[in-house]
């Protein structure tokens, strides 16, 4: 199979091997991702614990002193070139915090332990790094995700390219996301390192709730050959009585159903609630799962699986505090009845052991059970809109703004300004460039499509008005003149 080249006459390389990609994935989908290279004694062990590292930086017109013409850079890139200005200081700190467990597993691997970490890395701070010159860095994840003696050890997650937030994101944008992460991750890793890749990690834990988005959300997931999602516990609930789940330490499935009466679904990986960064540094999953033991699902005696997802850079705990609990842990726990497992590695090892799909209990988006009981699915948009609006009426705290890792941070309210931008540009993307069929292998379609993914990246909300909004519309104004200048 052809490589796919990582840039092509100097854009990044997001789209024009579609089908090359979706082939591979088909393929490597028909055999398990672990198998044999597992060293877990799954029938032994009482509990298991995973971790997931998320490494995100965005992209912003930085690289220049006019806003207008600033050289789109990596906001890492800014920090490392003005350390000297608040707590960019920490920009080295940062880069050896994305290159770190590329040196970790091989060491403890070597000391004959068993570590496990999963990784979600945006596509903008892959590139960033590529164009920051942190070669090194892309090169010792390259070790442990294509070494044989390493990668079972690290489990990459994908993620949407740009980090946008998936219900605030047009549904035909966020599978742009989707492919484009696939297509980036197979050019630096290669199409076997892809097939690989079977979990999905929203970018800020952000679950759709509205029925029409939540069910086009878990679609892409499924259409682009993801078999379970990372979920925070606390954006999902209960079909039967709209409650909180009871077991978030076994997979869910998480059943989405649409306006129509099409429903989607996918297993759920349950992230617990607490604050994540010092829950991980401090490897709190491995501690809980060690007072845990096995619980019954489908008749079958299993092992819980407790899972944790932070920042791998943000926070002086996670910087400072991670690594020497990180090993202490994985010395601890290998070859016990707490072991470390990834998460692919521990659902194949769960229906190995005789438990299907459809015996995990299922779960929904927060706030659904209030619209099922006012209508039934297959209603349509329009009586689903009115039971949207009468479901506010009734409950102030029902809202269609989707879920994500705090409850007190909306991704829509008071960003209009950057919002309406947004959503026009996605529409005009979609009217000029989508809907024409334009060809995906040409650099025009690469360029205009790497500044749309770029504008729609969470942190030009994230961090709240000011000098972030500007860059976001900055991008947005240069992504509307790409496309009338290309697709006029």
């Amino acid at each position: 199979m052809t490589a796919i080249p990582e840039y092509i006459n100097g854009t990044l390389n997001l789209a024009g091997s579609e089908k090359q990609v979706e082939k591979a994935i088909r393929a490597a989908a028909k055999k398990p991702v672990y198998g044999s290279d597992s060293s877990v004694d799954f029938e032994r062990i009482k509990s298991a614990c995973a971790i997931a590292l998320h490494m995100h930086q965005p992209l912003i017109p930085a690289g220049g002193g006019d806003l207008k013409t600033a050289e789109i850079i990596c906001n890492l890139k800014d920090m490392w070139d003005n350390q000297h200005i608040g707590d960019n200081y920490n920009a080295p700190a940062f880069a050896w915090c994305y290159k770190r467990i590329g040196e970790f597993i091989p060491q403890l691997i070597g000391e004959g332990k068993q570590p496990r970490a999963m990784l979600e890395y945006s596509g903008t701070l892959l590139h960033g790094m590529r164009q920051m010159g942190l070669n090194d860095v892309i090169d010792a994840l390259k070790n442990i995700t294509c070494n044989p003696d390493y990668w079972h050890a690290a489990e990459w997650l994908g993620c949407p390219w740009g980090h946008a937030v998936a219900p605030s994101t047009p549904v035909q944008d966020y599978r742009l996301h989707v492919k484009a992460w696939q297509q980036h991750f197979a050019a630096l890793f290669g199409m076997e390192a892809l097939g690989r890749v079977r979990g999905f990690s929203p970018s800020e834990m952000a679950l759709p709730n509205h029925p029409d988005v939540a069910y086009e959300f878990v679609k892409t997931l499924k259409d682009c050959g993801f078999q379970w999602v990372l979920v925070q516990e606390h954006t999902v609930e209960n079909p039967e009585n709209g409650g909180g789940i009871d077991r978030q330490h076994l997979p869910h499935r998480l059943v989405c159903t649409n306006s129509e009466g099409k429903t989607a679904e996918i297993i759920a990986i349950i992230k617990t609630q607490g604050s994540d960064t010092k829950l991980v540094a401090q490897m709190q999953p491995y501690y809980e799962a060690k007072s845990l033991d096995r619980w019954e699902l489908a008749g079958k005696s299993v092992p819980p699986l407790v899972t944790q997802i932070a920042d791998g850079e943000n926070g002086g705990v996670m910087m400072n505090e991670f690594p020497s609990k990180f090993m202490e842990v994985v010395h601890e726990s290998s070859g016990s009845d707490t072991p470390m497992m990834n998460a692919t590695e521990y659902l194949e090892h769960l229906f190995a052991a005789g438990i299907k799909e459809k015996d995990l209990p299922p779960v929904q988006p927060l706030f659904q059970k209030m619209i099922w009981d006012r209508i039934k699915p297959g209603a349509g948009p329009e009586k689903l809109a009115k039971a949207i609006e009468d479901c506010k009426g009734a409950d102030d705290r029902f809202h269609m703004d989707g879920g994500s890792w705090t409850s007190d941070l909306s991704w829509v309210k008071g960003y209009d300004n950057i919002l309406g931008p947004m959503e026009k540009l996605s529409a005009r993307f979609n009217e000029q460039v989508l809907a024409k069929k334009a060809p995906t292998d040409e650099d025009r379609f690469r360029n205009a499509l790497y500044h749309l993914l770029s504008a729609e990246t969470s942190c030009y909300r994230y961090w709240g008005q000011g000098l972030w909004t500007d860059y976001g519309r900055e991008i947005i104004r240069r992504a509307d003149d790409i496309i009338a200048h290309d697709y006029s």
